[in-house]
């Protein structure tokens, strides 16, 4: 039982600065507001939201570039060879989905969010094709939607 000076958040323990994240419940005294989200598993420091984001930019980046260069190959007349820097982005891609440190399930649909604007930014800076306002509205959505379920509290 939390004495009443204590809230219980399942995924979000906000900290300024920096925002630690957790996997496990966490408890925040005196009111202090935590986001708890998922601690790395290699060295056992916390992971940052800053690090976090940055592995998600990372990952869309490997798997926008995975699917772009065959993408070349097929539309573009782009030479064969295009296929194995492909076939190493993918790879990569699906290795970095590893690194994320929460569930499967919630890792991919954050990852969805984070995958729509960087495919939006890729637009604008790859193949210089500037967003249209509707482009920018929907990549916000997304990352709102993203949000909502990385920092969304869990049932206990």
């Amino acid at each position: 039982m939390l004495a009443r000076h204590e809230t219980r958040f399942a995924m979000c323990t906000l900290r300024s600065p920096p925002v630690r994240w957790r996997v496990h419940l966490s408890r925040t005294v005196r009111g202090t507001c935590t986001v708890a989200v998922p601690q790395s598993r290699t060295d056992g420091e916390a992971m940052t939201l800053a690090s976090t984001a940055a592995l998600f930019v990372l990952t869309a980046l490997a798997e926008i570039a995975g699917c772009y260069l065959p993408y070349l190959w097929l539309r573009r007349d782009g030479s064969p060879w295009l296929l194995g820097p492909a076939a190493i982005c993918l790879a990569a891609f699906a290795w970095l989905l590893t690194l994320h440190p929460t569930a499967a399930g919630r890792t991919y649909a954050a990852y969805g969010g984070v995958y729509v604007a960087v495919a939006i930014v890729w637009l604008w800076l790859v193949e210089g094709v500037r967003p249209t306002i509707w482009d920018l509205v929907g990549s916000a959505v997304a990352i709102a939607g993203m949000a909502i379920v990385v920092l969304g509290p869990r049932p206990s």
